[in-house]
């Protein structure tokens, strides 16, 4: 089985449930998209408010989740990478078809995981700490705390400076790094039936779960 410790970690992001890969809110100063804080900022107001305004999204419809991430979240992560480091020393034995099966049903895993937490957006908000890297860093930790009901819960981002922009690669979770915590699970399921093995889990995981439309 894999794993939920991620999973049961998202739990006091929204409303105490989850959260999905991107999330804060505008700071002053944030500076738009241009550097890592600003690109977290300016993609979790985005993704907040039109969680609040969905009606769909509001009720639990995966589809519209699943188009909002596509929408907002997709274009500024590495998704290939973020798979890739999950699935770890294993990636470089899987073929081109493999790679692009596991992209897909890791990310239908996680916006599944995510899409009750899409519903339960109120009135949370994140406060963006200082960021500490050299203006010249080309991967940084963009550090922040989301703040609502309940204790204030820790959620930081990993980013890499691309020829494309920043690009988000790895989330923690209340000190829970999401590739980390994969990989461990993956690394099990590949050891046991090969990463064709690994793809069939994640199918039938999402399947159960009518990720599926």
């Amino acid at each position: 089985m894999i794993r939920r410790s991620f999973v049961a970690a998202c739990a006091g992001l929204w409303l105490a449930l989850s959260a999905p890969a991107v999330l804060a809110q505008t700071a002053a100063g944030a500076g738009g998209t241009s550097t890592p804080d600003g690109l977290v900022s300016t993609i979790s107001n985005e993704v907040m408010d039109a969680a609040r305004e969905d009606k769909a999204i509001q009720a639990g419809d995966v589809q519209r989740v699943i188009a909002l991430v596509d929408s907002k979240i997709m274009p500024h992560v590495n998704f290939e990478r973020m798979t890739a480091s999950a699935v770890g020393r294993y990636w470089r034995q899987a073929t081109a078809e493999q790679k692009q099966r596991l992209q897909e049903e890791f990310k239908q895993l996680l916006v599944r995981t995510y899409a009750g937490a899409l519903a339960q957006v109120k009135d949370q908000r994140v406060h963006m700490k200082p960021m500490r890297a050299a203006a010249d860093a080309a991967e940084v930790i963009v550090r922040t705390e989301v703040r609502g009901r309940g204790e204030p819960v820790q959620m930081d981002y990993r980013l890499e400076k691309t020829a494309g922009g920043w690009k988000i690669y790895d989330v923690n979770v209340l000190g829970v790094w999401l590739v980390e915590n994969y990989r461990n699970s993956f690394a099990q399921e590949i050891s046991a039936g090969g990463i064709d093995g690994l793809i069939t889990k994640l199918t039938e995981r999402n399947k159960a779960a009518g990720g599926r439309s």
